[in-house]
């Protein structure tokens, strides 16, 4: 039946939940009505999940409704549905014993969006999902745009300072003018008729109506402003528009002309309706589950005297991965060893980088590893050659930095405890001249660190989690 896994959309009318296969076909859905008590979510989200479990799902993914770190789980405000008093993540997995990915529902619908819809084969997406209120989402080269833990809250883009309170305390929301809840008092402003929907005005539009095109424009023209600037910001392949009413938006802004402007992203209508949020959930359970299995390495990367050892084992005491250093593994060589000069020590150098990649071979599939080295005294098609030997499939760089004269009075102070066959006083010059072109190796994301400054060691864990969700 090849690997499946539980999507769970919660929404402020209805929890849905729905087991899914890896090509994105629903395979069995249940729904029930939701509530605003956070325990009765709860409750009900565990009661569908055991409706729909079977042996051998990947998973549990859930999109939940407001400010969510995806990378850790944790609910931090909601509407209707407010988790944020919860461990929401930890109490479903201990109920189920089931791995569980938690996000932001609007994030899980571009997921979804992103893997069998509208956005399939594009790697940065801008997603807004219209409906009580208004979701936001991004992907950035395929990775949810995090920021510092909740970026992606672009229902509170403010496109009308002077305009409406809105529940996150500011004013002018794009939310509070341009949602399904708005939709329905710009009906009212106008003396239309309550009940009068969108596809009514937007057919009445298209026979002339001034009226009908007034509605829909001061509807659907806070939503374009608020696009315009995300569009500049993000630069995006696409702007999809999903829930319940984006369809309708897209069909609204058709009919407002846009300005002729630097920026330009073509906005389409979501495809999988609904759907969106369970089958993201469950892709993105499933994604993290395998991605569990995968080798990594955190490349702790600077010349020599640059600082990196101090933040490699700051780093290592942070996250508890093993670290593996050049010094660890040649330095006992050098102490046995005798009469060792630096083309020997060079040597020895180019041994111990195979005999770490060798280390992290032999160990279990979903290892991590922090290693601590110059990665630019071997050519880059040698680490290459060594990653794909050791099997490591993802790596994230630190790159450590410092001013030449501090890199060189580091390295100067340590020259007596520095062992036979490490360079000496004669090496200070050419160290000076290495730290001016020196550069991060720069085969995944880098996080820079100038070592003159107090390490913000959490930062940088929380940097990784937003690329590694499932690692730490």
């Amino acid at each position: 039946m090849g690997q499946t896994a539980i999507g769970v959309d919660i929404g402020g009318t209805h929890v849905r939940a729905a087991r899914v296969s890896n090509s994105g076909q629903i395979l069995a859905s249940v729904r029930a009505p939701s509530s605003a008590d956070p325990q009765q979510v709860l409750a009900t989200t565990i009661d569908l999940i055991g409706q729909l479990m079977v042996d051998g799902i990947a998973g549990i993914g859930v999109g939940v409704p407001g400010r969510v770190d995806g990378s850790t789980g944790t609910v931090f405000s909601g509407g209707y549905v407010d988790l944020s008093k919860l461990p929401f993540a930890q109490l479903l997995r201990e109920a189920t014993g089931q791995f569980v990915a938690l996000e932001n529902d609007c994030s899980m619908a571009l997921l979804g969006e992103a893997a069998f819809g509208a956005g399939q084969g594009k790697q940065n997406l801008v997603m807004l999902t219209i409906g009580t209120g208004i979701g936001g989402a991004a992907l950035d080269h395929g990775h949810l745009l995090r920021g510092r833990s909740t970026a992606g809250q672009f229902g509170h883009v403010v496109v009308a300072p002077d305009g409406l309170l809105c529940a996150c305390g500011r004013r002018g929301c794009v939310e509070t003018l341009s949602s399904g809840t708005a939709f329905g008092r710009h009906v009212c402003e106008a003396g239309l008729p309550p009940g009068t929907n969108a596809d009514t005005l937007l057919e009445r539009r298209d026979q002339g109506d001034a009226q009908a095109s007034a509605v829909l424009t001061a509807w659907a023209g806070p939503l374009r402003r608020a696009i315009d600037g995300l569009v500049a910001t993000l630069d995006p392949d696409l702007v999809l528009l999903g829930g319940g009413m984006g369809g309708r938006a897209v069909a609204a802004l058709a009919g407002i002309p846009a300005e002729n402007c630097w920026y330009q992203s073509p906005i389409v209508a979501a495809q999988l309706g609904d759907d969106a949020g369970v089958i993201g959930a469950a892709r993105c359970a499933m994604d993290r589950f395998a991605a569990r299995g995968r080798k990594r390495a955190v490349l702790v990367n600077g010349v020599p005297a640059s600082g990196k050892s101090q933040v490699a084992h700051a780093l290592s005491a942070q996250t508890g991965w093993p670290l593996l250093t050049l010094d660890t593994v040649k330095n006992p060589f050098l102490e046995v060893i005798e009469g060792v000069g630096r083309e020997f020590n060079r040597t020895l150098g180019k041994a111990s980088y195979k005999a770490i990649w060798s280390l992290v071979a032999d160990a279990p599939a979903g290892t991590t590893v922090i290693v601590d080295a110059w990665f630019g005294f071997q050519p880059r098609d040698l680490l290459e050659s060594h990653l794909a030997m050791a099997g490591v499939s993802e790596t994230l760089e630190i790159w450590c930095s410092a001013p030449a004269d501090v890199v060189v009075e580091r390295y100067a102070s340590r020259l007596e405890d520095r062992l036979p066959g490490h360079p000496g006083a004669a090496y200070l010059p050419e160290l000076a001249a290495l730290v001016t072109r020196a550069e991060p190796v720069g085969r995944g994301p880098v996080f820079d660190v100038d070592t003159t400054k107090a390490t913000d060691i959490g930062a940088m864990a929380s940097w990784i989690a937003g690329h590694w969700p499932e690692a730490l």
